[in-house]
């Protein structure tokens, strides 16, 4: 089994999505503590005056609380004013309505207050709209005892082990914690996806890369997307 472990991102850029689908399970890394004007609580998209902009959920309570009781301040006057923000692609980005129905969709599936899932959401409603498999569960409902961890690169391994995996892929940015040795011991490997960029065209507006997932399916035919996402998966060790 081949697994990825990641914190819950709010419709991320295209490499999170590219990680999913290189992998064949998930774990939705929500025991990590919350961190304020984070890719938790916002990310980017074009702004209508050049460059681009933050499309935010407000959270409520301490940075010090973990990412799983982060709660949403107003859900509904979040995805009001992100729509609101989304608006400006209206008759310029040829895929405007799908995406502002996936940002609709996720936060109609979000049951509860908490940021997590609706992060959880983000992520669900765009791998369903791209045909990319999504089999996930939380870290923080394994019941896995991690109280022995001693640094940051031991959290996936631990995970990991406890699941089963034969692989784990990370992002690259994430190289300089982890040991490989103890990976090696544990027969586990370790491997590190290197995320492609996507360059395309953005109609009357200069291209911005790496932004969210959402300005991607603005301008992108979801075929295309699946395509360069599948075409581009490069693994390395």
């Amino acid at each position: 089994m081949i697994l990825g472990i990641m914190q819950p991102y709010f419709f991320p850029y295209l490499g999170h999505f590219q990680l999913i689908l290189a992998t064949q399970r998930w774990v939705v890394f929500d025991s990590v503590r919350y961190s304020p004007k984070s890719w938790m609580n916002r990310n980017r998209i074009l702004h209508p005056a050049g460059g681009w902009q933050y499309v935010t959920v407000p959270v409520s309570g301490s940075r010090d609380q973990p990412l799983s009781l982060a709660r949403m301040v107003d859900a509904a006057a979040a995805e009001r004013r992100i729509l609101g923000q989304l608006d400006h692609y209206r008759g310029k980005a040829p895929h405007f309505a799908d995406v502002r129905d996936l940002v609709h969709t996720a936060f109609a599936r979000t049951r509860t207050c908490y940021l997590r899932d609706l992060n959880v959401q983000s992520l669900a409603v765009v791998c369903e709209f791209l045909r990319v498999p999504f089999d996930w569960c939380l870290a923080s409902e394994l019941g896995l005892d991690l109280s022995h961890v001693e640094h940051a690169g031991q959290w996936a391994l631990e995970i990991s082990a406890a699941l089963g995996a034969a692989q784990y892929i990370n992002p690259p940015g994430g190289r300089g914690i982890f040991r490989r040795e103890e990976w090696e011991a544990r027969g586990i490997d370790l491997r590190f996806l290197q995320p492609a960029t996507l360059e395309y065209g953005t109609g009357p507006y200069s291209f911005q890369g790496n932004l969210s997932i959402l300005d991607i399916l603005m301008w992108n035919d979801r075929q295309r997307v699946l395509e360069f996402i599948s075409n581009t998966i490069q693994i390395e060790a």
